[in-house]
């Protein structure tokens, strides 16, 4: 008998998998690294999230490396790489500038 294989398409990612998925004790698999760094922070761990994403050299590393140490209250490295990010440091929360670099990300 000849077995047949189905793929399924992976659901795709929304805001609300994304915080969803945060209950969880790793992220999903299907994430970019941008995603992760930024999973990891929304749990918690400021330096994993940074160990992702510190050697990265892109626009949106530099925007995701930018938030963190903005988070984490350097706001001289921070615009620095908000600069490297082509970006200006937001005037919003960290909440708001997290749910907005996640939001971005997950839509492209």
């Amino acid at each position: 008998m000849e077995t047949q294989s189905y793929l399924v398409p992976l659901r795709p990612m929304t805001m609300v998998s994304f915080i969803a998925s945060l209950d969880h004790a790793a992220p999903p698999g299907e994430i970019s690294p941008y995603l992760k760094a930024l999973w990891w922070d929304g749990k918690g761990n400021w330096q994993q999230a940074h160990d992702i994403i510190e050697h990265m050299d892109n626009d949106t590393a530099a925007w995701v490396h930018a938030y963190l140490h903005r988070k984490e209250g350097d706001r001289g490295n921070a615009r620095y790489w908000y600069n490297r990010a082509g970006r200006s440091m937001p005037e919003s929360t960290l909440d708001m500038e997290w749910t907005d670099i996640v939001t971005e990300l997950i839509s492209t």
